[in-house]
């Protein structure tokens, strides 16, 4: 269940302090990648560090890492435990990602952290995470249409509600490569809420210059100085240089997003593919512009394995970048671990979408919601031809655990 608000959060955290600096990243793409530069960044500088994310990768509890690895099992389940304990005997009624975000902030506290890295849920203005009293800085990344029926029609809308997790006297940093449309309301917002300084990473034109150079994507470029300038503000007494910063962002990997990847764990022979999470218009829009530039300009159809969530602009993922020539299976992902409201799209409809985008429907495959076997087929029609699987982080997922079950196997 979805349902926007501060009053239950706050009452599941009124006996919780805050005792750690926040970092507060908002946004619609973008926002999951600079809260792990930031969390490398801070544990790299010896900072005792602790990082929420949503959704989770593989296990539930892989959203919160602590000092760059997931909170124990054990400890995630013990917190857990009390918070659902806390909302039964006080009646609140919280949502699950309200006892989620609760659960971690009550980890960071038990665990005596001192910088939280903080990804918003959905939105800003009446996110769970929003309920924080102290943050360092805030951060906003790039926003574009996603979650209209909770955020609104209009991009204008949606910036308004990310908008909201800016406070008086906290630092905002900015991704400025956003719509003028976008940039004004958050500057009218800033201006409304008064005492907030707005920094913009195209300003320090050396960092954006050494990034490009070092073979960044220009989305990573954007995501990467928002991090490294919210570090800076963050942590104004520490070593910022790039010659020791850039050496953790290059060892940085965060799976999902243009992440090569081998099959073989999962189909018996290596195959790489590349797995991105792209599930909106404008992640759809970017992922098209990394398979053109590195697989179509060798004039190579690719092979998709497509997944997507019930409500997502799959048209848009489709038009960005399905060509006639290319084959595509679609395959339904599985429920997800404490999110129950979340839905896979009937893979029958992503085929009938391939389709009338031009491919030909002897090139399309229905894998029903058996990833394996899409994997399969499409490691089988690609040849030595380029594999993407896209569409949903939630695929990615599933991805993932299945490489993790079948390495797990074969170590057995």
């Amino acid at each position: 269940m979805i349902d926007l608000g501060l009053a239950r959060i706050g009452r599941l955290l009124q006996h919780t302090p805050q005792t750690w600096k926040a970092i507060h990243v908002a946004g619609t793409n973008g926002k999951g990648s600079i809260c792990a530069c930031l969390s490398a960044m801070l544990s790299a500088s010896g900072v005792s560090c602790a990082r929420f994310t949503s959704p989770h990768l593989i296990d539930r509890w892989d959203c919160i890492t602590i000092n760059e690895k997931p909170v124990p099992e054990t400890i995630f389940r013990q917190v857990e435990g009390s918070v659902k304990q806390r909302d039964q005997d006080e009646k609140i009624g919280a949502t699950e990602f309200e006892l989620l975000a609760a659960t971690a902030f009550e980890i960071f506290h038990r665990l005596k952290v001192e910088y939280g890295v903080i990804e918003v849920g959905l939105g800003g203005k009446l996110d769970a995470t929003n309920i924080m009293k102290h943050k360092s800085v805030t951060v906003i990344a790039k926003i574009g249409l996603d979650h209209q029926s909770f955020l609104g029609n209009t991009i204008e809308e949606i910036a308004l509600q990310k908008a909201g997790i800016i406070r008086s006297g906290v630092p905002c940093v900015v991704d400025d490569s956003n719509d003028s449309s976008v940039m004004k309301v958050i500057q009218d917002h800033a201006k409304e809420v008064g005492g907030v300084e707005l920094h913009y990473p195209s300003s320090d034109s050396a960092l954006v210059q050494v990034l490009t150079q070092e073979g960044y994507e220009p989305h990573q470029v954007q995501n990467l100085a928002c991090a490294l300038l919210a570090f800076r503000l963050a942590c104004p007494d520490f070593d910022h240089s790039m010659s020791r910063l850039l050496p953790v962002v290059k060892q940085l990997q965060w799976p999902g997003r243009l992440q090569r990847i081998d099959l073989f764990p999962i189909i018996g022979r290596h195959q790489e593919a590349l797995l991105d999470g792209a599930h909106n218009s404008q992640s759809a829009e970017v992922l098209a512009r990394y398979v053109n530039k590195h697989y179509r300009s060798r004039s190579q159809p690719i092979t998709w394995v497509l997944a997507a969530s019930k409500g997502k602009d799959v048209d848009s993922i489709m038009s960005h970048n399905v060509q006639p020539s290319d084959q595509v299976t679609a395959v339904q992902f599985g429920a997800v671990d404490g999110m129950p409201w979340v839905k896979a799209e009937d893979p029958a409809n992503l085929i009938n979408q391939a389709i009338r985008y031009g491919v030909d429907t002897q090139n399309t495959h229905n894998s029903g919601d058996d990833v394996r076997a899409a994997l399969e087929w499409a490691s089988r029609v690609a040849g030595e031809k380029p594999i993407v699987i896209a569409g949903s982080l939630y695929l990615v997922s599933s991805v993932l655990r299945l490489m993790r079950e079948a390495e797990s196997d074969q170590k057995a």
